[in-house]
C-alpha cells in the first residue's frame, strides 16, 4: 500500500497524534538545496519512527509584508505552483505538508507561541531541522537558541543545516533559481533544480485564435507572478500521451491579440493534434528561443510562429528527443 501524503491547512492536525520530524521553509522550486534538507528529514524520520513533515507558509511572508506595505515590486516571483511543490515533496517521501496561513495573527505571534502552538501542539514535533539563520515569531525575534531551549523543555531535538552549495561553492537558493529563470537561462536553472524546469496545469479553453492561424494551442494558466521569463520556448508536454509530446510554447500576456494582461502558457504540439481540454499536463522547458513581441499584424505574427516551430523541429532533430 502506498504511504499516505496529507496536506494540512490548519493545526493541530484533525486526524492524527503521530509525532513528526519537521523542517520549515517556503520550498519554492524544491531545488537541490531543499532536496538535501528533505532527504535528511526523511532519514531521521525513518530512524525515529516519525512522520516526515514540511511546514510552509501561504502567502510567502515576503509577499505578505510587501502587500501590506503597498510595495508590490518586492513580492517574489513564483518558481512552482502549489501542485508542483506538493508533487515534488511527495516524490521525496514527505508524508505531511503543512500550509500555514501567513496573516497578521501569525506575523504578530510571539516566538514562544509559535513553538508551542505550531510545533509542539500542532505537530507533536520530536525532531526539527532549520537553517542556521532561521528566524520566526513577532519581529523575527525567535532564533535557533530559543528553539533549543524549548526543545529541552518540550522534548524535541533541534538540528541546523548550513547552506547547500553547488559545484562552484555558490549557495543554492530559490533566489538563484528565480534569477536564472528571469533571464531565460534554463541550463543554470536545471543545475540548481536538479532537473529541467517544469510547470503543470489543466488545459483550459482559450480564444481559439491559434486554430484559425494553423497553430492550435493548449492553454494553461500559470502562477500570476511566474518566475520564468516571458517569451517563446521549445518544450515537451507530459501526461497527454504514453510518451512526451514535442512542442513550442509562448509564455506571456499575448500583446498582439489581447490587452487583458493575464499571463498564459500557450503550447503548440508539433505535428500532433489531440483533444486535451480539462486534462492535467506538465510542460517541460527545454530551450529559450526569443522574447515575447507585439506584432504590427497577424501575418507578421504567423511568420514569427513559423520560424519558432522550425527552430523547435531543428532542436528535436538534433537532440533526438
Amino acid at each position: 500500500m502506498k504511504p499516505s501524503f496529507k496536506i494540512y491547512r490548519h493545526l493541530p492536525r484533525h486526524d492524527t497524534q503521530r509525532p513528526s520530524a519537521v523542517t520549515i521553509g517556503n520550498m519554492d522550486g524544491v531545488h537541490r538545496g531543499h532536496q538535501a534538507i528533505i532527504r535528511r528529514v526523511v532519514q531521521e524520520a525513518e530512524q525515529r519512527s516519525l512522520a516526515p513533515t514540511v511546514m510552509t507558509f501561504q502567502p510567502h511572508p515576503r509577499a505578505y509584508f510587501a502587500q501590506r506595505g503597498q510595495r508590490p515590486e518586492l513580492i517574489p516571483t513564483q518558481i512552482s505552483s502549489l501542485r508542483d511543490k506538493a508533487w515534488a515533496l511527495q516524490k521525496l517521501q514527505v508524508r505531511q505538508l503543512v500550509l500555514q496561513r501567513f496573516n497578521q495573527r501569525l506575523a504578530d505571534m510571539p516566538a514562544e507561541a509559535f513553538i508551542e502552538e505550531l510545533l509542539v501542539h500542532g505537530l507533536q514535533t520530536r525532531w526539527l531541522l532549520v537553517g542556521e539563520d532561521f528566524r520566526y515569531g513577532h519581529k523575527r525575534m525567535g532564533d535557533v537558541a530559543l528553539l533549543r531551549r524549548a526543545g529541552r523543555r518540550y522534548g524535541f531535538i533541534v538540528e541546523t543545516l548550513s547552506d547547500v552549495v553547488d559545484e562552484h561553492g555558490y549557495r543554492i537558493s530559490s533566489s538563484e533559481v528565480r534569477t536564472a529563470l528571469a533571464v531565460g537561462n534554463l541550463e543554470r536553472a536545471e543545475r540548481l533544480l536538479g532537473h529541467t524546469y517544469r510547470i503543470s496545469g489543466h488545459v483550459i479553453h482559450g480564444q481559439k485564435l491559434g486554430r484559425s492561424l494553423g497553430y492550435p494551442t493548449l492553454n494553461i494558466r500559470v502562477p500570476t507572478l511566474c518566475a520564468a521569463r516571458s517569451g517563446v520556448y521549445i518544450v515537451r508536454a507530459h501526461g497527454l500521451a504514453d510518451h512526451p509530446l514535442n512542442g513550442v510554447a509562448s509564455l506571456g500576456v499575448r500583446p498582439t491579440v489581447t490587452d487583458s494582461g493575464r499571463i498564459m502558457l500557450e503550447v503548440h504540439l508539433l505535428d500532433r493534434h489531440i483533444d486535451a481540454y480539462g486534462k492535467l499536463t506538465q510542460i517541460e522547458f527545454l530551450q529559450y528561443l526569443r522574447d515575447e513581441e507585439k506584432f504590427p499584424d497577424l501575418p507578421a505574427m504567423i511568420a514569427a510562429i513559423d520560424n519558432d516551430a522550425q527552430s523547435a523541429r531543428d532542436y528535436f532533430a538534433l537532440h533526438g528527443l
